[in-house]
């Protein structure tokens, strides 16, 4: 019997080929109800943001009659997640933790310490001038009355840093200084780490060079998978930053808001490490399982950090957490006979050990057990969003999550780890739904302070992070490329670090309103310089001829022998008057957020050595950039209100002057904003 002819396909109707679409994942179930329409009947059928219904290829009457599905069945219904709900979500937060009682902050245990008792040293020749005396005093007593908010409220160059150095070692504390980018978090780490030479100060930022999240497009049906280059420097010292916090009582940590980010938990971070004593009892094939357990690579020649590798009874390891230093063990049959430091780079013996203690290579490593108990919650997931997308007919995305979600869970069973594995971290830190992620504020210890430097950008900075964060894994989560619990992989939510965090001490030359309230607008002022210099000379001048005045303006600075920094708008602007001052005879470069971090501190560094004469920014040129060097700044197109030009935003910018008595600043300008007369 021949076969009946086939039905000619539409070419205005989508194809709903494997290859038409790219693979997506699912959501958790209560989020799945919120999040699409056709299963929620407490939301309207709201079209998503940027596309309607209509375009997007539900299933016809064949396929419904083909899969069973019914006669009620909505075909394109099933497809409607929208920003309505979206946006519900949002702003209600979770249905199913909505009404529970307030979150609880998690507090692990943390194991006993093997260095700790040593009490923080601060070396320098300089001793509190001006307010820095005062203020000192009013914050110790603070801490010491367990205030859990104070503001410090000192103007550009008065001594900030030195007065929280003071601090911490009066009150004899661990820290974390939350800076707002990783400028100025490199600039602190520098200073701290100059005024505590025998304690561990440490630096933890995003070890990112390049980061491009992963993420779908619904109306152009464009997967973007997620790329990222991985500074392997700024790796270790976030290793040896978290080993500090676990070994030590003498910690300063410098971070930039990166922090409330997810990492692994402190429960199993802590039981992957193990020890290595002198004269015990282990076997060298013991070893080298452990250490492939906790993520080292076995290698033959090229010995990096992360690596170990094996010469007959010996086996050497380079730490996660050290730049030049690494640990050799030597066997005698099945007893540890030696344990020594050596050069990596040498080979040369630096000194001999008791015993050593391993930390794992990866913050997000896994106990074995830990490992297959999530594999199987995760499977259960799986199974129970696939059933909801082929009840609601969504067939291409529940083969694409089916197809992603197996190929990662046999990646974990075979290696303990895969491709964006920190995905699935609710079930490998075993947190229940919409509980936060565990993150560096974890390990803090309970009698730590924080110090939110220019707090007036950085704890904004924490609310806003979480919003962008949701959206985009809800996307991705409603169109099959992730499941539903990825959604718990995201930065803390603002009122989660509000209760996680101890003792806050809040530094700005402008505090923001939401730190003055805490303190019921108290603060604690440090305004007369340490140096005894008054604020710098401010000139307003015409805008029209802005870069031929500014081109006179950074010679003449420039044969003084001082620097000048020139802030513009836009990035194309930066380039732009970067290559006409070169072209004209002056040395600048340009700085903005396609330069990475480390050439960021570079650039910085190169400015201060005196490698060019002119350095051109948008907003990178403000809050605490410690530059004594500079002669002149100079604001471009002053007058354009907005962000970039607001009042704080110009004081800030103004402020790079304040350390030196012969700066000045020039507002270029074709009116006087209201801005610009509250700055000035």
């Amino acid at each position: 019997m021949a076969s009946p002819p086939k039905k000619p396909r539409d070419p205005a109707r989508p194809t709903r080929a494997k290859a038409a679409k790219p693979e997506v994942a699912p959501l958790a179930p209560h989020l799945v109800q919120l999040l699409n329409p056709a299963l929620a009947p407490g939301f309207g059928e709201a079209p998503q943001a940027a596309y309607d219904a209509s375009s997007i290829h539900g299933l016809d009457a064949e396929d419904i009659e083909k899969y069973g599905l019914g006669e009620g069945f909505h075909a394109g219904g099933g497809v409607e997640a929208t920003a309505e709900s979206l946006a519900q979500l949002l702003r209600l937060g979770d249905p199913n933790i909505r009404d529970q009682k307030p979150w609880t902050p998690h507090r692990p245990e943390r194991p006993a310490k093997s260095e700790g008792g040593v009490r923080f040293d601060l070396v320098s020749e300089y001793t509190p001038k001006g307010d820095q005396p005062a203020a000192i005093e009013e914050l110790v007593k603070g801490i010491a009355a367990q205030e859990r908010d104070q503001v410090l409220l000192g103007v550009t160059g008065s001594g900030k840093t030195f007065t929280m150095a003071s601090v911490i070692e009066s009150v004899q504390r661990p820290a974390l200084i939350l800076a707002p980018n990783k400028t100025l978090a490199a600039q602190l780490y520098g200073e701290f780490k100059s005024f505590f030479p025998n304690n561990a100060v440490e630096y933890f930022v995003s070890y990112y060079d390049y980061y491009q999240p992963e993420a779908y497009v619904p109306r152009s049906d464009t997967y973007i998978e997620k790329e990222s280059s991985v500074n392997e420097q700024i790796d270790r010292m976030r290793h040896a930053a978290t080993r500090a916090l676990l070994e030590r009582d003498d910690v300063i940590i410098v971070a930039s808001v990166s922090c409330i980010y997810g990492i692994g938990s402190v429960e199993t971070y802590t039981a992957m490490t193990f020890s290595v004593t002198l004269g015990e009892k282990l076997e060298q094939r013991q070893l080298v399982t452990d250490l492939v357990a906790l993520h080292y690579r076995r290698i033959g020649a090229d010995f990096t950090r992360g690596t170990f590798r094996v010469r007959g009874d010996t086996v050497d390891i380079f730490p996660a957490h050290y730049e030049d230093r690494a640990w050799r063990i030597s066997f005698f049959g099945d007893e540890v006979e030696s344990i020594s430091e050596f050069d990596p780079l040498t080979g040369k013996k630096t000194v001999d050990l008791e015993f050593v203690k391993v930390y794992a290579n990866s913050h997000y490593v896994t106990p074995r057990p830990t490992l297959l108990q999530s594999i199987k919650a995760i499977k259960e997931e799986l199974r129970a969003r696939l059933d909801e997308l082929h009840r609601s007919g969504r067939l291409v995305e529940a083969q694409r999550l089916e197809q992603r979600t197996r190929f990662d869970l046999e990646m974990m069973e075979a290696t303990g780890s895969c491709a964006g594995v920190e995905n699935y971290s609710r079930y490998l830190t075993g947190r229940r739904p919409g509980e936060p992620p565990p993150t560096l504020f974890e390990y803090l210890p309970d009698n730590a302070l924080v110090f939110a430097d220019e707090s007036h950008v950085s704890i904004p900075q924490i609310g806003a992070m979480y919003k962008g964060d949701f959206r985009r894994k809800a996307t991705l989560a409603e169109y099959g490329f992730r499941l539903p619990s990825c959604m718990d992989n995201r930065p803390l939510r603002f009122e989660e670090w509000d209760a996680m965090r101890p003792q806050t001490v809040s530094v700005s030359a402008t505090p923001g309103n939401w730190e003055l309230n805490q303190t019921g607008g108290v603060f604690v002022e440090q305004v007369i310089r340490p140096t005894g210099l008054i604020d710098p000379r401010v000139e307003v001048r015409p805008a029209r001829a802005q870069v031929d005045d500014l081109l006179d303006e950074a010679r003449a600075t420039a044969q003084i022998g001082y620097l000048s920094l020139v802030t513009v708008l836009t990035k194309r602007m930066a380039e732009d008057l970067t290559e006409y001052l070169h072209e004209n005879g002056v040395r600048v470069r340009y700085m903005h957020s396609d330069i990475d971090t480390i050439e960021r501190i570079e650039i910085i560094r190169d400015l201060r050595l005196g490698a060019f004469d002119v350095l051109v920014g948008i907003n990178l040129l403000r809050e605490g950039l410690d530059i004594p060097e500079c002669g002149l700044v100079a604001i471009l197109d002053a007058d354009k209100e907005g962000f970039l030009r607001s009042q704080t935003s110009l004081i800030q910018t103004i402020g790079r002057t304040a350390r030196n008595v012969n700066a000045t600043v020039f507002l270029y300008a074709d009116r006087v904003t209201d801005s610009m007369q509250k700055a000035i």
